[in-house]
């Protein structure tokens, strides 16, 4: 149940800013404020480590003055601090050169329908509580095999925030949003021998959020199948990104097809839109207003409506993803991404885990990645990996210290199935992704 009270007092502070930016001469503005709150707790071998409460407000106003901005930030809500924080801003935007892309989103394109999208489900919790959590999490994990040798530990969090955007077109809205975790990370083994994995859940409502004990033995049992892993010989073979990694593979095609990307143009998808990217059986779609999403809003960082669309269709780039300011630098228009993208959903096939195994028949199955070797400009890719070594549909034995190297264009490309093993825990929901083929570095 939304807090309207909390709303209308952060509207108040977004109205006297923008009302304290007219009153100083700026042509217009925009100003966004928030407060955040939450508890974090963790505990390692059975004692508690850190308990953290936090509660943090943000201020922020930017004006212009015609195709001049300037931007000032402040924590301080008091009458006089908003005007010296708009004070500044507007010096800023007096001494800044015209930048003919600046200015207010059109305001045909700013968003007049607020659905309920069920994002605030504050979690009573307290600080004991969460420890006993945290302590039981761990517990599971480290009692769930005799090889876990020792932990990193878990821990449990709960945050919950309002935020209020404005702007002198007449857009003023606010909404509140939630999310919770419980995560842990236990070693198994023992000398050089020695391996670590982890597991967490995360959720809007922490009704939904998997238990204390499966999180700790998801997070055991990954540890310990990975126990006795080893290199392999350099080669080419197909690769099975696990869902947790598929996402990333996704999030670099996203970025490579944000405005900024295109417009300084360091993208390796550069014009490209309308043409084939990937196999004709990929479908990514956006989908803003997905109840209880951990992405989901009704506008963007600019009030901007969001909508549910096609970002990639038959394996055709249907969209960029753009700001209202790279939306005209590109000479197009805001596609509601000021701040991000909202709730990436690839649509999924028809095959399971074991089903995508069985597909994959021999090759390597990634469950972790290390490094940032990926070339937004040129595709190039070059990760350090890990995970498993199948034959035949069936996991051999765990893998580790091998790089992992393609072109992002061609990976893309090359897609031989998704599965319908979907990762629900962030932004972009994916399972796992089959290629064709990487090249493999180890031994």
């Amino acid at each position: 149940m939304q807090n309207q009270q909390e709303i209308n007092r952060l509207k108040d502070v977004v109205q006297q800013l923008l009302d304290e930016a007219k009153q100083q001469g700026a042509s217009a503005a925009e100003a966004a404020c928030s407060i955040d709150n939450g508890l974090s707790v963790s505990a390692r071998l059975g004692d508690v480590e850190t308990v953290e409460y936090h509660c943090d407000q943000g201020i922020g106003v930017t004006v212009y003055f015609g195709q001049k901005k300037g931007t000032a930030s402040t924590n301080d809500v008091s009458p006089d601090s908003l005007k010296e924080t708009v004070k500044a801003a507007c010096s800023i935007a007096r001494y800044a050169s015209d930048d003919e892309y600046a200015g207010l989103p059109d305001p045909d394109q700013l968003a007049t329908d607020f659905p309920e999208l069920d994002l605030y489900h504050p979690w009573g919790i307290n600080a004991e509580k969460a420890i006993g959590l945290a302590i039981e999490c761990e517990n599971a994990a480290r009692h769930y095999d005799a090889a876990i040798s020792n932990s990193e530990g878990a821990s449990v969090s709960t945050h919950q925030g309002t935020r209020v955007f404005g702007n002198s077109l007449g857009f003023l809205q606010g909404y509140q949003s939630s999310r919770h975790s419980i995560s842990c990370s236990v070693l198994a083994g023992s000398g050089d021998a020695m391996q670590r994995d982890y597991w967490y859940s995360v959720a809007r409502n922490a009704a939904l959020l998997e238990s204390a004990q499966q999180v700790g033995e998801m997070a055991a049992e990954r540890t310990v199948a990975r126990i006795g892993a080893r290199s392999l010989s350099t080669r080419q073979c197909p690769v099975m990104f696990a869902p947790e990694m598929a996402s990333g593979l996704i999030g670099a095609l996203l970025g490579a097809i944000s405005g900024s990307s295109l417009y300084r143009k360091s993208s390796f998808l550069l014009d490209s839109l309308d043409t084939q990217v990937m196999p004709d059986f990929v479908r990514i779609q956006e989908q803003p207003l997905l109840v209880g999403g951990l992405g989901s809003a009704s506008y963007d960082a600019e009030g901007v409506a969001t909508q549910a669309r096609d970002i990639v269709k038959d394996g055709v780039l249907r969209s960029y993803i753009l700001s209202t300011y790279s939306a005209r630098k590109l000479g197009m228009k805001s596609t509601g991404n000021a701040g991000g993208v909202h709730n990436i959903i690839v649509e999924a096939g028809d095959n399971d885990f074991a089903g995508m195994l069985k597909l994959l028949d021999t090759g390597l199955l990634v469950t972790e990645l290390m490094g940032q070797g990926v070339n937004r400009v040129t595709g190039d890719y070059s990760r350090g990996a890990s995970g498993f070594w199948v034959e035949n549909g069936v996991i051999q034995y765990p893998v580790q210290e091998i790089t992992i190297a393609g072109n992002l264009k061609t990976m893309l490309r090359n897609v031989v199935a998704i599965g319908n093993d979907v990762d629900l825990r962030g932004n972009i929901r994916v399972g796992s992704v089959l290629l064709e083929q990487m090249a493999i570095a180890g031994e």
